[in-house]
């Protein structure tokens, strides 16, 4: 039995679905626990790239219960036409399978709508959201007028919900934002049907989720976003709207954190950012341009150019505090491949100041330089490879540099999108977790 929670440790995007993906083999449950469809997750096998947005990635596995947990917020229309698409593909997504929280709180149309305006209305000084309402539907469930995914089973639970929300939700949409108002019976029919198409995938999954580790069962307990969007640790107010560390998964699932086994930090081996926000080692040069390319660095859910720089060791630092981290896995080693020399940020410069931890002050960030250590980059290939003994000795140099200014343990290192171009590094913590040898034929075949 082993009980893991898999964060990303920068600003998202840094390969958790695909180490996920790989990690659901070993589990009984994959269970996703904040954010929304603004999340995007790519896997790539057997020809096939899989995009996820709200669904765990558990879910390209068979004999797999993924849970949506009560931390998220679903829109019910983004999630039927994910659960479509990924049938379309081959994926099976029954009742059984999959399993949706009703406590989940719902995405509505005013709150797409809030979202887009708000945006507008900002001009430059605008966030970079995505504009699926998903902090519109965060605010309604703390100021305690949100709907719940159980709702949708009550018609007319749904229709006072909806009537009291639209009073205010209309005013504004047309007195502050001067656009269109909205139906309460259209919208009631709407969701009403969005209710009978997905009411055998609704439960009370923290019940299915302690009745698991009582039994004894393997959890995967999957974050969206990364360490710098969490609305409380990030680089606020450019963060999304929900708590993406690793706490986050006993609140998001309904568990005690007495029942975490371990917590694993997704790295990827330089650093990217979407959306606005500060972003210390942040490469707008041929470098970066070198980076995004090499690394497909475009938004798995917008298609959004991601910004490139180097490793930032500070944010890393924070991200190892912040959730407890124990572990990491090391993803896109091989974007690096053909630079010639690379660049570790260890701290920052603030006037007369040298910082070594990452600031909390959103005037600091915008002020302070990067320090960075310069070590030589291999000019090998190391795309594809699954051994850690295979890999150049210079890349070594930076997988080991890496793990002496983090003091970190290091349990997989990817190499490539494929699940089979990944190396499981001997004697990890993650294999004590799981009490395993993993098995590179079984990965490969999967």
């Amino acid at each position: 039995m082993a009980n893991i929670v898999i964060v990303g440790s920068q600003w998202g995007d840094e390969g958790k679905g695909k180490i996920v993906d790989i990690l659901s083999e070993y589990a009984d449950i994959v269970a996703r626990f904040q954010g929304g469809h603004n999340a995007g997750h790519t896997v790539c096998f057997d020809n096939k790239k899989y995009i996820l947005h709200a669904i765990p990635t558990g879910i390209l596995h068979p004999k797999k219960t993924c849970i949506i947990g009560n931390g998220v917020v679903v829109d019910p229309a983004a999630l039927i036409q994910e659960i479509e698409e990924l049938k379309g593909l081959g994926v099976e997504i029954n009742s059984s399978n999959l399993r949706i929280s009703k406590r989940a709180h719902l995405i509505m149309p005013y709150h797409r709508a809030f979202d887009l305006g708000r945006e507008d209305k900002k001009g430059e000084s605008k966030i970079g959201t995505t504009g699926r309402g998903i902090g519109p539907s965060y605010e309604d469930k703390v100021a305690r007028m949100g709907l719940c995914a159980g709702d949708l089973l009550f018609e007319e639970t749904l229709r006072t919900g909806l009537q009291n929300n639209l009073q205010e939700k209309n005013f504004i949409l047309e007195n502050f934002f001067h656009t269109s108002n909205l139906a309460l019976d259209e919208l009631l029919d709407r969701y009403k049907s969005y209710g009978d198409r997905l009411k055998s995938h609704l439960s009370d999954t923290s019940i299915i989720i302690n009745q698991a580790i009582a039994a004894g069962k393997t959890i995967i307990c999957e974050g969206a976003q990364g360490t710098m969007l969490d609305v409380d640790h990030g680089t606020y107010p450019f963060v999304t709207s929900s708590n993406c560390v690793s706490a986050q998964a006993c609140i998001g699932l309904g568990f005690g954190p007495k029942c975490i086994d371990g917590v694993m930090g997704v790295v990827k081996a330089y650093t990217t950012r979407v959306g606005n926000g500060p972003f210390p080692t942040e490469l707008k040069d041929k470098i970066g341009d070198k980076l995004r390319e090499a690394g497909k660095e475009y938004g798995a859910t917008t298609g959004r150019p991601r910004r490139c720089g180097w490793l930032d060791v500070a944010v890393l630092r924070h991200a190892i505090r912040v959730n407890g981290l124990q572990t990491i896995a090391l993803t896109k080693l091989d974007v690096l491949d053909h630079l010639k020399s690379l660049k570790i940020c260890t701290g920052y410069k603030w006037r007369s100041e040298i910082l070594r931890e990452f600031p909390a002050e959103i005037q600091v960030l915008n002020e302070l330089t990067p320090v960075y250590e310069e070590i030589d980059g291999w000019e090998d290939v190391t795309h594809g490879i699954e051994y850690y003994e295979d890999l150049p000795q210079k890349t070594k140099d930076y997988v080991n540099r890496l793990r002496d200014l983090l003091d970190i343990d290091i349990s997989m290192i990817s190499t490539g999108y494929e699940r089979e171009k990944t190396i499981f590094v001997p004697d990890s913590l993650l294999s004590q977790w799981l009490n395993v040898t993993i098995d590179k034929k079984l990965i490969s075949s999967l």
